[in-house]
C-alpha cells in the first residue's frame, strides 16, 4: 500500500482516475502521461532513498530525499569529449546526434568549437540537443597523463571534468587519453569514500553473457582490500546497469582452490568470503573467463589488462579464420550463404561497441571511457551507457554499499 502523501500514493491516485481521462483530446493525454512518468520516476527515487537493494542505503533524512527527489527532475546533461579518440571529432558528432534523437539526452560538447561546427557542417550533421564549449587545447595519447592535466587546464578532459565537478553536467564520456581520465577524475572529479583510485572496469562480451571485468588497467598492483572494493562495486555496477539481480562475483586465478595464487590473492579470496551485500562465488581460471559462467571477475589491473587484451587477440584471429576459410573456394561461399544469419549474429555478440564503453569505478560521478576507436555506435552506446548510470544514482548506490562494507571491516 503506497504510503498517503508520497509520489507512490499520488502515481496511484492518478491511475484511478485513468478511465475519466478517455475522453480528453490528444494533448490533455499526452499531458497526463508526462505528468504520470515523472511520478514515477519520484515514486523510484522515493523508495530508493529509504533503502536499496544493493548496500542498503538505509534511512534517509527528509531532507536528503528531497534534494535527491529535486535533482532527478532536473533535466539529465551529459558531457562529451569532441576532441577523445582516433576518429573525432567526426565520429564523436555522428554519435552525439544519433544518442540525442534516439535517447532525448541533452549534451554539451567540448573541444573546438569552430573545428566541430565545420565539421558538422561538412556532414550534415545536426547540432540540435547539443551545446558547444570551447576549448583551446587537446590531450594527446602520447602526453604524460599527470602533466597534461596539470598543464593542459583548457583542453577538452580537463574542462569536461571539472565541469561535471561544479554540477554543470550529470556525466561525463570521453575516447581520450585513458591515463589523462584516470588521473583527472582522481583529482579533479575526486573518489567515493573509501577509494583511493578508481577502477577501470568494462563489459567483456563471452560465450553465455557479457561479464565485467576490473580492473583492466588503471592499478597495477593491487592490495585485498582493493579487490573487495572492486567486488562491490562491479556488483552494483550490473545490477544498477546491466540489470542482473544477486550478480555472481568471482576472482581471477591461476586454480580454483583457495589455496592457489599469491599470498595477495590467497588472502583477498578469504576476504571475499566475509563481504555482505555480494555473491562471491570462489576463484576462476583464466580459460572459464571466456565462458560468461559469472557476472563479474575481479583481478588487479595488469592481469585485468592482459585478460582484456588476449580476448580481443582471440575474437580478431577466430573471425579472421572464418572470413578466410569461408573465402576459400565456391564451397565455401556457399556455406557462407546458408549461414549468413549465425554469422552476423556471432559477430553481434562479440562486438564491443555494442557495451559502450569503459566506466571508472569509484569516482564521485559517472566518467565512461569509450573506446579510441570507437565509432559513432560506439559513442552512442557510452551515452546511454551513463544516462543509465545518472537514472539510476549508480554513485550513490555505491557508496551506500561500500559504506557498509567499512562499518563491516570495523
Amino acid at each position: 500500500m503506497a504510503q498517503k502523501g508520497g509520489p507512490c500514493y499520488r502515481g496511484q491516485q492518478l491511475l484511478d482516475n485513468a478511465p475519466c481521462q478517455a475522453a480528453v483530446n490528444r494533448g490533455s493525454r499526452a499531458l497526463l502521461f508526462s505528468k504520470y512518468r515523472a511520478l514515477l520516476i519520484q515514486c523510484r527515487l522515493y523508495r530508493h532513498a529509504s533503502g536499496s537493494p544493493f548496500g542498503g542505503a538505509g534511512e534517509r533524512s527528509e531532507t536528503e530525499r528531497a534534494r535527491l527527489l529535486t535533482e532527478r527532475m532536473k533535466p539529465m546533461k551529459i558531457i562529451v569529449d569532441m576532441m577523445g579518440g582516433d576518429n573525432a571529432p567526426l565520429a564523436v558528432l555522428e554519435g552525439a546526434a544519433a544518442a540525442v534523437k534516439e535517447y532525448g539526452v541533452q549534451l554539451i560538447g567540448v573541444g573546438d568549437e569552430a573545428l566541430v561546427r565545420k565539421t558538422a557542417a561538412d556532414n550534415n550533421i545536426s547540432l540540435d540537443g547539443i551545446e558547444l564549449v570551447n576549448c583551446t587545447e587537446a590531450i594527446e595519447m602520447c602526453d604524460e597523463p599527470a602533466r597534461a592535466i596539470r598543464t593542459k587546464k583548457d583542453s577538452s578532459i580537463v574542462v569536461g571534468l571539472n565541469m561535471l565537478k561544479e554540477g554543470k553536467g550529470d556525466a561525463f564520456v570521453s575516447a581520450g587519453s585513458t591515463g589523462a581520465l584516470h588521473v583527472g577524475a582522481s583529482l579533479i572529479v575526486r573518489t567515493l569514500r573509501g577509494i583511493k583510485r578508481p577502477a577501470l572496469a568494462t563489459m567483456v562480451p563471452a560465450k553465455n553473457k557479457a561479464y565485467l571485468l576490473l580492473d583492466c588497467g588503471a592499478n597495477v598492483e593491487c592490495r585485498p582490500e582493493m579487490l573487495a572494493a572492486f567486488a562491490v562495486m562491479g556488483s552494483c555496477y550490473v545490477n544498477k546497469v546491466e540489470g542482473r539481480t544477486s550478480p555472481s562475483v568471482a576472482l581471477a586465478n591461476n586454480g580454483a582452490e583457495e589455496s592457489k595464487g599469491t599470498p595477495m590473492l590467497r588472502e583477498a579470496h578469504q576476504l571475499l568470503k566475509t563481504i555482505p551485500g555480494i555473491r562471491f562465488v570462489g576463484n576462476i581460471e583464466p580459460r572459464d573467463v571466456p565462458n560468461g559462467d559469472v557476472d563479474v571477475v575481479i583481478c588487479d589491473g595488469f592481469t585485468g589488462n592482459v585478460i582484456l587484451k588476449l580476448t580481443e587477440g582471440v575474437a580478431k584471429m577466430l573471425l579472421g579464420m572464418l572470413k578466410g576459410m569461408f573465402l576459400k573456394n565456391l564451397g565455401g561461399k556457399l556455406a557462407y550463404l546458408l549461414l549468413k544469419d549465425s554469422v552476423s549474429d556471432l559477430k553481434h555478440q562479440m562486438d564491443s561497441e555494442e557495451y559502450g564503453g569503459a566506466p571508472f569505478l569509484g569516482a564521485k560521478q559517472p566518467v565512461i571511457k569509450a573506446h579510441g576507436s570507437s565509432k559513432a555506435k560506439g559513442i552512442k552506446n557510452a551515452i546511454r551507457q551513463a544516462k543509465i548510470c545518472v537514472e539510476n544514482d549508480l554513485c550513490g548506490t555505491m557508496q551506500s554499499a561500500l559504506d557498509e562494507l567499512n562499518t563491516a571491516k570495523e
